[in-house]
């Protein structure tokens, strides 16, 4: 698995439950090589404008992607979890969606630094 894969992992919800869903693998943590994840949702009223960011069939990387409806991919919904906990790997989005959501991640953490 590398980031940028799409997987099927258990993720918490916010009624405290644990279920399988499509994430986004943004990159392994040190030191012991964790994963840090974003959900994938198909409830686009939850969409965060300028932070979440939506793939639909008409994007070039949505096929590659191995999601079966159109899709947001929520920057805000993260978890970190061990390699082994993955159930499988779906599919890929392109290099440049993951490197403007990691960027668009990052900026947003060092704004909230101060």
């Amino acid at each position: 698995m590398k980031s940028g894969d799409v997987v099927l992992a258990s993720m918490p919800q916010a009624d405290g439950q644990w279920k399988n869903r499509p994430a986004l693998l943004l990159c392994r943590v040190q030191p012991f090589g964790d994963l840090l994840l974003c959900g994938i949702s198909t409830q686009f009223r939850h969409k965060v404008p300028d932070f979440d960011e939506e793939i639909t069939p008409n994007d070039e990387d949505f096929a590659d992607s191995n999601l079966i409806a159109p899709s947001l991919i929520r920057l805000g919904f993260l978890t970190t979890i061990a390699a082994a906990d993955i159930k499988g790997t779906l599919g890929r989005i392109s290099e440049i969606r993951r490197k403007r959501l990691v960027l668009r991640l990052s900026e947003f953490l060092k704004e909230e630094a101060g």
